[in-house]
């Protein structure tokens, strides 16, 4: 059988789709043989276009699968005086092909030793992509998601349609062709910028192109003479093929389809160079600065160690009850004496003692440098123990300079400081208890606040000055 095209006597032989699984009737589908400039296999939706094989080449379909009677039986005659086109099929095997009501074009081959028919799809959703999908100058590949991105060098004609997933308007140029330009400014084509050509591989070539039958290393030349051609295309068994005006129906294979070149401005094509600068520079910068803030890291980390070392030896003569000995010139000018002269030293046990274990029912509030628990010691008397948290960035040696100067400073508009412990691990300092809690407890609240008045708050401010 033959299913082909007769242009002088307008005759065609088709495929028709059912209009569904159970209806025979003729359905929307149609699958023809046309001749184009270059042969090709069609499948029409209610008589528009809705896949192309891509053009013939003597031995394949370049977008298809369907290989030459020496594979799987396919053969196609062009006769281009008589216009007359087709294709047929020649195979010891029985087959038939039928077009489904979906549209997808179905090989059945007959196995005898199954007795049942093999199915093949020669053309589905899963691996084709509808003719103009995506619109001019617009990519279908169905890798990626979504399917539809607009060519180098060119933006999407309509972004809100674009981003509901309607890529039908197509892309438009960013930035005319540099013969374009010369050609509105007068000048001849190539006196300015050179325009190039972007290659993209494995590609199904787009729709009606014009051919020719020049080498393949006069396709680029022959392009760039015409101002009007903006793409081109090289295939063994065709030739160069050209397209000018806009590029429909192209898509991206992982595993056939030919290399198309897309013509660009210089400056396009000089902006991928610098992208490649830029990530080789931003490499280099990066490898850099990880480089840096390692060694810092490093001796930031030895430094630390060296201290803790430092805080090991101090606790430890804390611990022996050397508290009174002289501190290391290191950490400061006064020893740890000076600093616990006038301070009472507090074992860890009673201070967990006095505050129930550091019992979160005991939790007076959260500071920088951490919890702050109410307590009783044994004589009653009611404590704040400020314990630093271990998470704290504050050493030893910030804890003491603190101890230092609270303990100097004794004034009855400041809380007083009792005590302190440096035990192991643990850091606390012990303050009287403040029943009416804070001075921000008056300040802030909004009914206290109305207690104070500006007299009261300004002596207030005077006696804290």
């Amino acid at each position: 059988m033959k299913i082909g095209t007769d242009v002088q006597r307008g005759l065609k032989v088709e495929l028709k789709s059912w209009k569904s699984i159970d209806d025979p009737s003729d359905g929307s589908f149609s699958f023809g043989f046309e001749p184009f400039n270059i042969p090709e296999l069609v499948i029409r939706n209610n008589n528009k276009l809705y896949f192309r094989s891509g053009p013939w080449n003597g031995n394949i379909f370049i977008a298809t699968i369907m290989k030459t009677v020496y594979i799987d039986g396919f053969h196609v005659v062009a006769d281009n005086q008589r216009q007359v086109y087709y294709i047929t099929h020649e195979y010891s095997r029985l087959k038939y092909y039928e077009l489904d009501s979906q549209g997808k074009l179905v090989e059945r081959t007959w196995d005898a030793g199954k007795g049942d028919w093999i199915n093949m799809y020669f053309t589905s959703q899963t691996e084709s992509c509808v003719y103009g999908q995506c619109g001019a100058f617009g990519m279908c590949d169905l890798t990626k998601q979504p399917i539809c991105s607009c060519l180098k060098g060119f933006k999407p004609r309509n972004i809100e349609e674009w981003s509901r997933g309607n890529w039908s308007s197509g892309c438009f140029r960013t930035t005319p062709l540099q013969c374009q330009r010369d050609k509105n400014n007068g000048s001849e084509a190539g006196q300015g910028d050179v325009d190039g050509f972007l290659k993209l591989k494995m590609m199904k070539v787009p729709a009606f192109p014009d051919l020719s039958s020049i080498n393949n290393g006069e396709c680029k030349d022959q392009c760039l003479k015409n101002c009007s051609c903006v793409a081109y295309a090289y295939d063994a068994g065709i030739g160069c093929m050209f397209w000018s005006g806009d590029l429909i129906d192209m898509q991206k294979f992982s595993t056939r389809g030919v290399d198309l070149y897309i013509r660009l401005p210089s400056s396009e094509l000089d902006k991928g160079k610098s992208n490649k600068v830029i990530v080789i520079t931003a490499a280099i910068v990066g490898i850099v600065t990880i480089t840096i803030i390692i060694l810092f890291l490093w001796c930031w980390m030895a430094k630390r160690r060296g201290r803790k070392q430092k805080h090991k030896q101090i606790e430890l003569q804390l611990n022996k009850g050397n508290a009174m000995t002289k501190f290391s010139s290191n950490v400061g000018e006064n020893s740890i004496g000076a600093k616990l002269q006038q301070l009472r030293l507090f074992n860890f046990e009673e201070l967990a003692t006095a505050t129930c274990n550091f019992d979160h029912a005991n939790k007076l509030g959260q500071g920088g440098f951490g919890p702050v628990y109410r307590g009783t010691l044994g004589d009653e008397k009611e404590i704040a123990v400020k314990r630093l948290s271990k998470a704290s960035v504050q050493g030893l040696e910030e804890f003491m300079n603190e101890v230092e100067v609270i303990s100097k400073l004794q004034h009855r508009n400041l809380v007083k400081l009792l005590g302190c412990c440096v035990e192991a691990e643990e850091k606390m300092l012990v303050y009287e208890y403040m029943p009416n809690k804070s001075l921000d407890a008056f300040v802030f609240d909004p009914i206290k606040q109305k207690v104070l008045d500006w007299r009261k708050r300004f002596s207030i401010i005077k006696g804290i000055s």
